[in-house]
């Protein structure tokens, strides 16, 4: 066996040594927690993933894992956005107008579901919602649940319920003197019966209806005609 130069071997030594420091100092600090690497990483890329409304980046949380796949790249993550449990914000008539008329950008489905916590089957309907949430990204299904609640109870019984029902999906709460106006520019047919579920297509037309308790099948199967198969 031929002898190894002085010089080579004694790089060698030198690179083990290093090696070995490094590892030693890793071990000793601290793993991030989840929420900081997401964080780290979203501020690396420098904008947020896609075409996702942008939120405040801890409202952000990994959709798959990548645990299984190393080493990973930004197109194994499919981030959506999450907001608190709870979370409502209030419109009016012209605020509701705005989110049926659609961004003619945004090619999404829009599912939208109106319901209140003192109407029964709506509470009795809701964790189907909530699952029906979860099955599909905000990039494939832009799902928006308005409340017909007292505005009295923006801050208290609503977001106690969504609370209850683990709800992330984006919730407002219609605040109008007259519900006349609001209940026609949705369906000239709906005469305000609670619940009532309105899925529109890319072009804003409504492609199924159904007032009362949904059927989650039905409600699902218009859902995949639309988004087409889950990924």
């Amino acid at each position: 066996m031929k002898s190894i130069p002085g010089q080579v071997a004694i790089s060698a030594v030198g690179l083990m040594i290093v090696l070995g420091a490094s590892l030693a100092a890793f071990a000793q600090t601290p793993s991030a927690s989840p929420a900081k690497t997401v964080n780290q990483i979203l501020s690396v890329r420098g904008k947020y993933f896609d075409d996702l409304v942008p939120l405040p980046k801890k409202h952000y949380i990994p959709e798959c894992c990548f645990c299984h796949k190393p080493p990973f790249s930004f197109n194994d993550w499919r981030l959506k956005p999450v907001r608190p449990p709870g979370e409502v914000r209030e419109i009016d008539f012209e605020g509701l107008k705005k989110i049926l008329q659609r961004d003619p950008k945004d090619t999404r489905p829009l599912l939208v579901n109106f319901w209140a916590t003192w109407c029964d089957p709506c509470r009795e309907e809701f964790p189907d919602l909530v699952k029906l949430d979860a099955e599909y990204t905000a990039k494939r299904l832009n799902f928006v649940a308005v409340s017909l609640d007292d505005i009295s109870d923006i801050k208290t019984a609503v977001p106690r319920f969504l609370k209850e029902m683990k709800a992330t999906m984006p919730v407002v709460l219609l605040n109008v003197n007259d519900p006349e106006p609001a209940i026609h520019a949705v369906d000239e047919k709906w005469d305000g019966q609670l619940p009532a579920t309105f899925l529109y297509d890319k072009d804003g037309r409504v492609v199924f209806k159904y007032f009362g308790r949904i059927k989650p099948e039905e409600l699902r199967s218009a859902i995949d005609k639309q988004v087409g198969s889950k990924q």
